[in-house]
């Protein structure tokens, strides 16, 4: 077991998010909550909580999305330093757009796939109505014939 000492580190708002994340990117640190009675929705940096949980979700679906249509995922090789906070606008922005486009993308697929089965339905009901009036040109048959050329599977090829 290595050495360890408790530390009480006291700093500025503006410089916080940047010793922090240094402080992650070493993996020495280990922080303790002094405030566990504090409500998660009354802490200070909560609305960036709720951003990056809001992120993570999204990432979720487009990877959701991806494994669904078999696309590989390449593994990274090395951990991602913390982006800066005005990266994580442009990382917010992204992954909105992406999924916005990817939600698009599925219902426009979903109303193709409605549309086909839709068409490939008329398609074998004008199949099955040409069939009829085919056997049925060279005369007036009776009702029961009529009815058995419409619905037979057979006339169908």
């Amino acid at each position: 077991s290595e050495e360890m000492a408790l530390c009480q580190l006291f700093l500025q708002s503006e410089t916080a998010y940047a010793c922090v994340s240094e402080l992650g990117e070493l993996g020495l640190v280990q922080f303790r909550d002094l405030n566990p009675d504090v409500n998660s929705f009354q802490r200070k940096f909560v609305n960036e909580i709720r951003r990056c949980d809001e992120m993570q979700r999204k990432l979720r679906f487009l990877e959701k999305e991806i494994k669904r249509d078999e696309i590989p995922i390449t593994e990274c090789n090395s951990i991602p330093e913390a982006p800066q906070p005005r990266d994580m606008i442009d990382l917010e922005a992204t992954f909105e757009k992406l999924e916005n486009e990817l939600r698009e993308v599925n219902q426009n697929a979903e109303a193709l796939k409605r549309n086909f089965l839709e068409l490939t339905e008329l398609k074998h009901v004008l199949k099955k109505t040409q069939i009829f009036f085919d056997e049925n040109d060279g005369g007036i048959q009776n009702s029961e014939s009529m009815t058995k050329a419409l619905i037979s599977d057979e006339s169908i090829g």
